[in-house]
């Protein structure tokens, strides 16, 4: 690297741009089956089941993967880790762009979660390592934020690609992107502005327990988990899979309308994420309120829209989407909770922590959704009613309300531990 001053104020900010190109990436592929359902369906002569078990298959693994992820990265460094993701996102795509039977895709999908699980945290412990503490959770909500154009990427130039030069073609060249990238790491990232590669002691089975028993045992880092498990849910289900026929079923909408609710939700968190990113900097004493409001938000519009008689009036959902999307990089206060309240050694373990909270919670609105709908559907129809969806939807306001007391407890514990010590956390929660 340069001695120039003017190279090394911009040194950040390059090492942050490749990260950040890598997980958008991440995004990228695993947002890549959303527009191939079809043309995968033919492929592996699958149903509508056997599907959806990619997307759930591969959140699944990147949920549970978490926090080896986080013992990984405080152990090896993120260069090495996300060195190691960004191999495993482009084998697995390219054995996706090659499988033709469903057990192999299967099988591919899986390491495309191994290899997405790999990437986040990482991204984010250079963000800690390269930039100064007050612009970290500015930093840190532009990445979450920025990364899900990965998923914008995978939308149309997806569609017109596969229908242009097919399907092994068109997964293979998303795979070649990965090389790319990986020749721009190994030049240019640095774990640190000092520091190629900054690797943690070695530690035994027993002394990785501990530390991450430390991470948890710490209020902060619970406190930041539940912050994560109650603010994205709502915007994740509604934007992998039951938004659009919540709309159009639901609420009576047409199918390009709610194409567009959609799409305003996800301008909505691109637009949220850098404001919440300042105002976390500016004002590090309210983040737990912040996410308090925002939760309180979501459930006062899901009442309003679920309680309408009939159709709820185009400008309510409207506002649905713009708060629900709010949700989605509000999720990114828990990750600066964890990270004034755990040392650098134990940074990430901490984050990986915190980071299954709003994938789990995912996980059972999803599933929960389903199994509601199917439950309050007559007989064996696949058009489900309004009265169906109000009663799956609900299930929303269970999980916010275990959020809500969670956040409530671990505040007032986070509170009193950091009256009581100095050594574990420099910022109020």
């Amino acid at each position: 690297m340069s001695n120039d001053p003017a190279a090394g104020r911009l040194r950040p900010y390059v090492v942050w741009g490749l990260g950040l190109a890598i997980y958008l990436l991440a995004v990228f592929h695993r947002s890549s089956l959303a527009v191939a359902g079809l043309v995968a369906r033919e492929r592996f002569d699958i149903n509508a089941s056997q599907l959806a078990s990619f997307v759930m298959l591969q959140l699944l693994v990147y949920a549970v993967m978490q926090v080896p992820v986080g013992v990984l990265v405080d152990r090896f460094g993120s260069r090495q880790v996300l060195l190691c993701g960004l191999v495993v996102l482009t084998c697995a795509q390219a054995g996706f762009a090659f499988a033709e039977t469903y057990a192999v895709a299967l099988l591919a999908r899986v390491f495309v979660g191994v290899g997405d699980a790999l990437v986040f945290i990482c991204v984010l412990r250079l963000v800690s390592s390269w930039f100064p503490l007050r612009q970290v959770p500015l930093m840190s909500q532009l990445t979450g934020t920025l990364g899900q154009l990965g998923a914008v990427v995978a939308a149309v130039p997806m569609t017109l690609a596969l229908g242009a030069f097919g399907w092994t073609r068109t997964y293979l060249g998303a795979a070649a992107v990965g090389i790319v990238l990986l020749v721009a790491l190994l030049v240019l990232v640095h774990d640190t502005p000092t520091r190629r590669s900054l690797r943690g002691p070695a530690l035994s089975p027993r002394d990785t327990l501990t530390g991450l028993r430390e991470a948890w045992r710490h209020p902060g880092t619970r406190l930041g988990m539940w912050m994560h498990f109650m603010t994205p849910f709502s915007a994740n289900a509604l934007g992998t899979l039951w938004g659009y026929p919540f709309f159009v079923q639901g609420e009576g909408q047409d199918e390009a309308v709610a194409g567009l609710l959609l799409t305003l939700m996800v301008v909505a968190v691109m637009t949220a994420g850098p404001v919440l990113g300042w105002l976390v900097g500016a004002f590090p004493y309210h983040r737990s309120t912040m996410a308090i409001g925002i939760v309180s938000a979501m459930v006062v519009m899901w009442a309003v829209v679920l309680a309408w008689p009939g159709d709820a009036p185009l400008a309510v959902l409207v506002l649905l989407v713009v708060v629900v999307g709010v949700g989605g990089p509000a999720s990114m206060i828990g990750f600066d909770v964890a990270r004034t309240s755990n040392p650098l050694e134990r940074l990430a373990s901490a984050t990986g922590l915190v980071n299954q909270g709003g994938f789990y919670a995912t996980l059972l609105l999803v599933v929960g959704i389903g199994l509601v709908l199917d439950w309050r559907t007559p007989g064996d129809g696949a058009t489900y009613t309004p009265e169906a969806f109000r009663w799956a939807m609900s299930l929303q306001f269970l999980l916010w309300g275990v959020g809500l007391v969670q956040v409530w407890r671990y505040r007032r514990s986070a509170r009193a531990h950091l009256r009581t010590s100095e050594a574990t956390a420099a910022v109020p929660t």
